[in-house]
């Protein structure tokens, strides 16, 4: 962001105290040449940086990235009128996330499969990653093959991938392309000859070989094809260390609620500690829970029920039981939830959030009801990009 003859312009690819030249047609300005660099500036680890979309944020410190992502989340407080302390932010190491949603598109060469480029439809290679875990990037010649009969020049593929412990777990949406029988024998034959763990494709099943399994501190779980994952391991990690923190500081927990549950990797994990009833729209991820739970040893009971909070919330009459909430919305945020955990006595509330934002103005609601905030702390997953996550406890005086 700059300001040229009092107006702001916003400048992709600087830095703060960067002095530049700028060319200004186009939608938006572009370097063409910088003459004294920003302290912040470094030179980009990775080599496709000034061409690939999957990073905006290689050419500045990380030090410089940690501290403004805890910004983000400090603005973002203030303008709800919230003052609160802002840990430092946790930072995932290179090449650990988990699951990536490729692109992929057949062309005179053969599929081409990558991320797009910058604010562009044109797939860039990507290897190597310094994203992504390097079984991802290496799956993916083998994937080129698997795609290349359902693909199309004009169309273009939508494939997410997800390291499981039993291999890659694959789901293709390509719009147009139905899974008629010659298409599902190639498939099977190309996701069996490359390893796959699981392939599905525009939400139907082709195969699953092994059971693609996720641990959530050590609990299994098979999730939903496509369903959602915290992207990196380490950070969902952190994030669940300070939810159980928040259990185990009280005296006494008996039962625990989790709000927008998934398919379990809080739920679980806490069932160690007490009973836990979780809630979640997705059925499929709620089935996968349910059925995990079958499965799993020593673990104190869980309730898995599908349930719309954004339309249907957890009454506060019927939280009355809970010693601890925990709460984990999508990046709209959880606020009709949120108003009824202000209403309810529950003692803790453990809120996570993609959404600094929607955070912070759910977080308005609890103070209002009578919370008070603990510390926040940012957890940087998405290496290189503008998003942060962050977890933070709420309780009552």
């Amino acid at each position: 962001m700059a300001e040229l003859d009092g107006e702001t312009i916003y400048v992709d690819g600087g830095a703060p105290g960067d002095v530049v030249s700028l060319n200004m047609q186009g939608a938006r300005p572009r370097i063409v040449a910088v003459h004294e660099p920003s302290p912040h500036r470094v030179e980009p680890p990775c080599p496709q940086a000034g061409q690939c979309g999957g990073c905006t944020l290689q050419h500045v410190s990380d030090g410089f990235v940690a501290e403004w992502k805890r910004e983000q989340v400090i603005s973002a407080l203030a303008h709800r009128g919230i003052e609160a302390e802002v840990m430092p932010t946790l930072t995932v190491p290179p090449r650990s996330r988990r699951r990536a949603t490729f692109a992929a598109r057949r062309s005179n060469a053969g599929v081409v499969i990558g991320f797009h480029e910058k604010a562009s439809s044109h797939i860039v290679d990507v290897s190597p990653c310094l994203l992504v875990k390097p079984a991802l990037i290496e799956g993916l010649p083998a994937l080129a093959q698997l795609l290349e009969p359902g693909l199309t020049r004009r169309g273009e593929a939508r494939v997410s991938v997800t390291t499981s412990t039993n291999g890659l777990d694959v789901a293709v949406e390509m719009p147009g392309k139905t899974l008629d029988r010659a298409l599902l024998s190639h498939l099977s034959e190309a996701g069996r000859a490359a390893g796959l763990a699981r392939l599905t494709w525009n939400n139907e099943p082709v195969a699953e070989w092994r059971p693609p399994v996720i641990e959530f501190d050590g609990l299994a779980c098979v999730p939903p094809a496509g369903g959602f994952l915290q992207a990196v391991a380490q950070a969902e990690d952190a994030l669940r260390a300070r939810v159980i923190q928040a259990v185990t500081s009280r005296k006494r927990v008996r039962r625990v609620v989790d709000l927008f549950s998934g398919c379990g990797a809080f739920t679980l994990p806490l069932a160690r500690l007490a009973k836990v009833d979780a809630f979640d729209s997705d059925a499929a991820a709620i089935a996968a829970l349910d059925k995990a739970t079958r499965h799993l040893q020593g673990l104190k009971p869980i309730r898995a029920d599908k349930r719309d909070l954004f339309r249907r919330p957890v009454f506060a009459m019927d939280l009355k039981d809970y010693d601890v909430a925990v709460i984990d919305p999508p990046r709209a945020g959880g606020l009709a939830q949120c108003e009824q955990l202000a209403k309810s006595k529950v003692p803790v509330v453990a809120g996570v959030s993609c959404n600094p934002a929607t955070f912070a103005r759910d977080a308005r609601v609890l103070i209002d009801g009578g919370y008070r905030l603990g510390a926040v702390t940012p957890v940087d997953q998405f290496r290189w990009s503008p998003h942060v996550e962050l977890v933070a406890v709420f309780e009552r005086p």
